[in-house]
């Protein structure tokens, strides 16, 4: 019967795979890796955290605030063994984007407005995964984010010129003003402060390229060689420190006092016309940190044959959040530095990420006098060195090479990020990325084939010699079929049909096809109705199970009766060229 298909259709589906929690699989012979990876990443994050900070517009305890029990949650809840979240620079940028309109930096009430940010970030995060829309990170391309990172980057790179050089910033300027203000107060530039800012930039530069030959000629391990050579922002925290208090450095802008001690808990400032301002800056923030984070985890774990889950990292993400808004912290994200060195140095788990939180905890409680004197010169040269790593001007002429729709997205979200701000950048960025796929997708690529000598290969006409018969079209469809595209493909087999008229039956092979929506569907049916009375029969090869099972549940394939659904091409040109040589 033509409402049937070929049995090898009906085939069960797989159950999904489902994570499970590592503390009910943890072995005890990771304890050690784990150990050694949250100490290393805790010596990193402590300077980083308060650099972040500021670099946020907020007090610089608050990055401090933000690694500890949001970076504990995310241990317990994510999916990744290597995923170390806490502040970054990127997050923070963007945090210091949307509170600026709304609050001085440094003010009280940006501090407040923080954590309101925090608690709608985690609400983006917990709707996302509970209806399971990891996908949706799939709308935002690879060019978009290399664009976007690269931008953002320089953004801010650039706003560390002036605290590493003396000057002050002024409120609410870009890049290009700062730049403009460094060339203007050039005659103004603290001496010791940039001495001390250079030093900072010379020796983080030294640990992370120079001090690995000379640990290797010394012969030590290469987990101490990982450590030391990791250590150089706290190294950096150190020297200037003593440097400060040591060489009456009294000009030199530091830190200051630093609240001491543990963050309390507490429900963060909610107002509904603030929190409605903080509304678009939250789904951005959400976007940009999930898959800042994904990408790397995902790409650490399928090194190591292990697989993260997209919706559990909403989740985990929703959560670490919310232990952000209630802990007197900004929105978190994971970072990349971070996961990579939590990676290297040997973490197994979750575990890893809880003995960072408590280190940093530790800090706070018993430490904090010590950074009174902490150069902000310092601080600027960490995020300097860490976010320059990010920049990527290479990876325009890469894509303008392969492919010049994807450099256009990347140009137009860097420029984007430099003319208009981060939010409306990545925005952008998307809105180009969705564009381009229409675009592509809108115009199929359609090619006849013909069999390649007497095998059941079926090849393009155009790239290769193959066997055709005149009374038989076959027609492979690259791309699966959907509204923007059906007027397209109905026109151009309608074509090719008008321009062979001894055909008698076209084959459309649906082995690229992934799905057909309604309007698609509709085509189709207008086809065969347009081909029947043109003397042709229309048929289907080649189409996959869930495409097959969506079709049968509608009246399609009665209507396509004469014509059928061939489990192959090989096997519709048999059948049919048997049919067309008996008549």
């Amino acid at each position: 019967s033509p409402s049937t298909l070929p049995a090898a259709y009906n085939s069960p589906m797989p159950s999904p795979h489902r994570h499970r929690w590592w503390p009910l699989t943890y072995r005890r012979s990771d304890l050690p890796s784990d150990l050694l990876a949250g100490t290393v990443v805790a010596t990193l994050l402590v300077p980083q955290s308060m650099a972040y900070a500021l670099l946020a517009g907020l007090p610089p305890q608050m990055g401090l605030y933000a690694s500890v029990v949001p970076t504990a949650l995310y241990g317990l809840l994510g999916s990744s063994r290597a995923l170390s979240v806490g502040p970054s620079a990127i997050i923070a940028l963007m945090v210091a984007g949307a509170l600026g309109p709304l609050a001085a930096a440094g003010s009280p009430e940006a501090a407040a407005l923080a954590g309101t940010l925090a608690l709608l970030v985690a609400a983006v995060y917990l709707l996302l995964g509970l209806v399971r829309a990891g996908f949706l990170a799939n709308f935002l391309s690879h060019a978009v984010i290399s664009g976007f990172t690269t931008s953002a980057a320089l953004v801010i790179a650039t706003g560390q010129l002036l605290p590493l050089t003396g000057l002050s910033r002024t409120p609410g300027s870009g890049p290009g003003g700062q730049l403009v203000q460094l060339v203007r107060e050039a005659g103004t530039i603290h001496p010791p402060t940039l001495i001390l800012g250079a030093a900072a930039l010379a020796m983080l530069y030294f640990f992370r390229l120079g001090l690995e030959p000379i640990l290797q000629r010394w012969k030590l391990p290469a987990p101490v060689r990982g450590l030391v050579t990791r250590s150089g922002p706290l190294a950096v925290v150190i020297l200037g420190t003593v440097a400060v208090a040591h060489l009456q450095l009294e000009e030199v802008p530091v830190v200051g006092e630093i609240p001491a001690g543990l963050p309390s808990l507490g429900l963060p400032l909610w107002d509904t016309t603030l929190a409605s301002q903080l509304a678009l800056p939250a789904v951005a923030i959400a976007l940009v940190g999930f898959i800042e984070g994904y990408a790397v985890a995902k790409a650490l774990a399928a090194r190591e044959r292990e697989t993260v889950d997209s919706n559990t990292e909403l989740r985990a993400l929703g959560v670490a959040n919310v232990g952000a808004a209630c802990t007197g912290a900004f929105p978190i994200s994971g970072g990349l530095g971070r996961t990579v060195v939590n990676d290297a140095a040997g973490a197994r788990s979750g575990l890893a990420s809880l003995v960072t939180a408590a280190l940093v905890a530790l800090t706070l409680a018993f430490f904090m006098p010590a950074f009174r004197l902490l150069p902000k010169a310092v601080l600027a040269a960490i995020i300097l060195v860490a976010v320059l790593q990010l920049v990527d001007l290479k990876a325009l002429g890469r894509l303008w090479r392969y492919s010049r729709a994807d450099a256009f997205a990347w140009a137009g979200t860097f420029l984007a990020v430099l003319l208009a701000g981060v939010e409306e950048g990545i925005l952008f960025g998307a809105v180009v990325a969705l564009a381009l796929h229409l675009f592509r997708t809108s115009r199929p690529h359609l090619a006849e084939v013909g069999r390649v000598g007497s095998s059941e290969h079926f090849r393009n006409v155009l790239r290769h010699s193959v066997e055709t018969w005149p009374d038989l079209l076959l027609v492979r469809v690259d791309e699966s079929l959907y509204f923007a595209n059906t007027a397209y493909l109905e026109g151009r087999l309608l074509e090719m049909v008008a321009n062979r008229p001894q055909v008698r039956h076209l084959v459309l092979i649906a082995s690229a096809v992934n799905f057909i929506d309604g309007s698609a569907l509709e085509s189709l049916e207008r086809l065969v109705d347009e081909l029947r009375s043109a003397g042709v029969t229309f048929h289907l090869a080649e189409v996959k199970g869930p495409v097959a099972d969506r079709l049968a549940r509608t009246s399609f394939l009665d209507h396509l009766a004469p014509g059928k659904v061939f489990l192959s091409t090989h096997e519709a040109v048999r059948e049919l060229r048997s049919s067309l040589s008996s008549e």
